[in-house]
């Protein structure tokens, strides 16, 4: 017979304050891709800063290779979004192409990510 899995008590708090970050990176996933639904500045400050204030407490964690993705996926989306702004000023439809691709992306692996978070896996980049 298996023994039950404990988790400790920290363990549970990070995996919520994931879960919260995490729904706050879908909300703005999705309302990047839905047409006049932009939710997206102020609730992905809201969760990078979450992010970064937390990380510390996920060290030697699985949980601390979601914090690591959820910042790098930010960081690497808002890279992607202001270098290819300059399409928007050339031509509005690459732009929009571009911008749309990027957000595909980003809901991607904000889903992925919260998959193995639900799986209780870390996750690599």
């Amino acid at each position: 017979m298996m023994e039950p899995v404990i988790i400790p008590p920290q363990d549970d708090s990070l995996k919520t304050v994931s879960l919260i970050s995490y729904i706050l990176h879908l909300i703005v996933a999705v309302s990047a891709v839905l047409p006049g639904a932009q939710m997206g500045p102020v609730l992905l400050i809201v969760a990078l800063i979450l992010d970064l204030v937390k990380k510390s407490d996920a060290q030697g964690s699985w949980h601390a290779s979601h914090f690591n993705y959820r910042i790098r996926t930010v960081l690497w989306a808002a890279a992607l979004y202001l270098v290819s702004l300059p399409l928007w000023f050339v031509f509005i439809f690459p732009g929009w192409l571009t911008w749309f691709g990027i957000s595909i992306w980003f809901l991607y692996r904000i889903v992925m990510g919260m998959v193995r978070l639900n799986q209780q896996q870390p996750i690599d980049s």
